[in-house]
């Protein structure tokens, strides 16, 4: 067994964040390398895809084999979440351009290379197993040929032969992509150009994020809040305030260490006078105990006399009230204060620590609207900082109980305000036709992608299946006047099982009409994301009622 290896079962059996933080260190470099060459060199894509490849990781290393090679792993991964984020901007490219003639032999300059990167991994991909592995071993994760010899079960010799047919075969790929090159060509650009340093502080936020997901991979609320389909304004507030909690609850424990350490030295403090309360609230119950069975003697002696009888029973409970008053005393004086989970969301730091994540929500579910109204990069940021401002009220009032329909009125009313002046009003009508018809199916089609990284969706089967979903929810709601896809979390009763039954019909639809551009494989992939769905959607509103004052009702 590797080092490698050793860490992932390490992180598999313990969690160990140190174990998962050196595997991040180990192949970042690797990860971030292969992305920024299958994305056109966009180093702020290539830092979120080498994010998304070990939150996948986190996610899927229990799954994984004992004997998986990772660096292998990654590298696949990472092609297949590079693809993804990429299909939609090479289909606008020209087929010419990617079989544009070079020759890397000519000129080994980073300026070749930059152009030959492109097709590089994919032609890596479409070599055997055994070759790819000794490629990525040799100068992706740049062992000697003795490292790579024992990593295949053979000896140096063996190895660099192997590495050499590789680079061979690799050679005869890329010719047939229009690039003429040779192995020893191969061999020098890859040596100089195949793992370059990912930005300084990338893998301690990786590490960060992605260890997060790994843990929260096992913990329902946190699957429930990141699968809640709720599109309304107080829906994307919630689902806004859900995947704080699950990032900022881990942030706002570690401010608070310190504050906590005081509070454990100042119980400790109190723990002594409380042992010596309850000694003494001993002693008096013995005291008590004592003198009743005393009275219970002179009452017998004084049965005859009536006259001391009531004064017998009257010290009998007062003693029992004192005792029953000194024990309520007790209880008080260890009872816990305060409320710290109320606290985070007062506090505008930890607020502005939780801004990161939900500008990524955001994105998440406007993506499609921004490049449809071709907004700039400075424009697409104001944009999303305006939704997660909003959000942030929301969640505030939300929290602190005090949100009133004058409160919602006028949240929208500044919302509607400042999205107008930013897009314009045929933008602002956009964006309200695409909040209401388009943004609910596209949402959970994102959501549903990580489902089918093994059956990969074309682009034609994503746009069929986001018309198919569209039908069903537009028929299932044509007699109703609920919409499973604007179910509220924080429902209860009879509202909230009205709009599970509406969801689950309109999830049956979708199945059958997939069934005609989807693979049995693809076909039960969705039935199990539906079901999932509706299952986190069941759980989630349990929480939501809580985190809303509200007292739960009967599922």
């Amino acid at each position: 067994m590797t080092d490698s290896q050793q860490l992932l079962a390490e992180y598999r059996q313990n969690g160990s964040d140190a174990a998962f933080r050196e595997l991040v260190t180990r192949y970042v470099d690797l990860v971030y390398s292969t992305a920024l060459r299958l994305v056109e060199g966009d180093t702020h894509r290539a830092e979120d895809v080498a994010q998304t490849v070990f939150v996948d990781l986190a996610r899927k290393a229990r799954t994984l084999p004992h004997e998986v090679r990772l660096g292998g792993w990654l590298h696949r991964d990472a092609c297949l979440v590079a693809g993804h984020t990429m299909r939609g901007e090479r289909r606008r490219q020209s087929r010419e351009r990617q079989a544009v003639e070079m020759n890397v032999l000519g000129n080994h300059s980073e300026t070749d290379f930059s152009r030959v990167a492109p097709l590089l991994d994919a032609a890596i991909n479409e070599l055997e197993e055994a070759d790819r592995t000794a490629i990525l071993l040799r100068f992706f994760e740049q062992q000697d040929f003795r490292a790579v010899g024992q990593a295949l079960g053979s000896n140096e010799d063996a190895a660099r032969m192997r590495v050499n047919r590789a680079l061979e075969k690799l050679e005869s790929l890329l010719n047939q992509r229009g690039v003429t090159t040779s192995a020893g060509a191969l061999a020098i650009a890859l040596s100089a150009n195949a793992v370059q340093a990912a930005p300084v502080g990338l893998a301690a936020t990786i590490s960060a994020a992605a260890a997060l997901t790994g843990t929260a991979a096992y913990t329902p609320t946190v699957i429930t809040t990141t699968k809640i389909i709720a599109m309304t304004t107080v829906q994307k507030a919630l689902i806004t305030v859900t995947t704080a909690v699950a990032i900022g609850a881990g942030v706002y424990e570690a401010r608070q260490n310190s504050t906590l350490r005081s509070q454990v030295q100042t119980l400790q403090q109190q723990y002594a006078p409380l042992m010596n309360q309850i000694q003494e609230l001993q002693h008096d119950r013995d005291d008590a105990t004592n003198k009743l069975a005393t009275l219970r003697e002179e009452n017998e002696t004084l049965k005859g006399n009536l006259a001391g009888l009531p004064k017998l029973r009257g010290e009998v409970a007062r003693l029992r009230g004192n005792l029953g008053a000194a024990a309520r005393d007790a209880v008080k004086a260890a009872a816990p204060k305060g409320n710290a989970f109320s606290e985070m969301f007062k506090d505008p730091a930890m607020l502005e620590a939780m801004r990161p994540q939900q500008i990524a929500t955001e994105k998440m579910m406007y993506a499609p609207l921004v490049k449809q109204l071709n907004l700039s990069p400075e424009q697409a940021d104001k944009f999303y900082n305006i939704l997660v401002d909003n959000g942030l009220k929301s969640m505030q009032a939300l929290q602190s109980g005090t949100i009133s329909p004058d409160d919602s009125k006028s949240s929208k009313q500044s919302l509607a305000a400042d999205l107008q002046s930013l897009l314009g009003d045929d933008g602002y009508t956009q964006f309200q036709n695409f909040t209401k018809n388009d943004m609910a199916d596209q949402t959970m089609l994102t959501l549903m992608r990580n489902d089918f990284m093994d059956n990969p969706l074309s682009d034609t089967q994503q746009q069929q299946l986001l018309q198919v979903m569209k039908s069903a929810r537009q028929s299932v709601t044509a007699n109703s006047p609920l919409d499973p896809s604007q179910a509220n979390p924080s429902d209860t009763g009879q509202a909230l099982q009205q709009h599970l039954q509406q969801q689950e019909q309109m999830n049956q639809s979708v199945l059958q009409q997939a069934a005609a551009f989807l693979s049995p494989a693809q076909l039960q992939t969705l039935g199990t994301s539906q079901s999932n769905i509706i299952s986190m959607q069941k759980a989630s509103a349990p929480m939501m009622q809580k985190m809303l004052g509200k007292a739960p009702t009967g599922q």
